[in-house]
């Protein structure tokens, strides 16, 4: 169970950082909306944590198939004990 846990840790690790994001893109609008950035600028900069927000989401898909694969691992293990 060593290697599940420390992939569902990567995993909550990841998706806090995909909250820290999309704080800071929330963050963003509200200085476009307060005129103190541009429209060039926020989407530039909107577009940078969108992009990374986009890579870590690939990175919890691979994880939580890996996590799947562990489990069907698991399982096959405990059908060739019973045999």
């Amino acid at each position: 169970m060593g290697l599940i846990e420390r992939l569902e840790k990567n995993i909550e690790k990841l998706e806090k950082r995909i909250e820290k994001n999309k704080q800071k893109i929330e963050e963003l609008e509200r200085r476009y909306k307060e005129k103190k950035l541009t429209k060039a600028d926020f989407i530039k900069k909107k577009r940078k944590y969108e992009d990374l927000i986009h890579g870590l989401n690939a990175r919890i898909r691979i994880l939580r198939g890996g996590i799947a694969r562990e489990k069907r691992e698991m399982e096959e293990k405990k059908k060739k004990e019973e045999k």
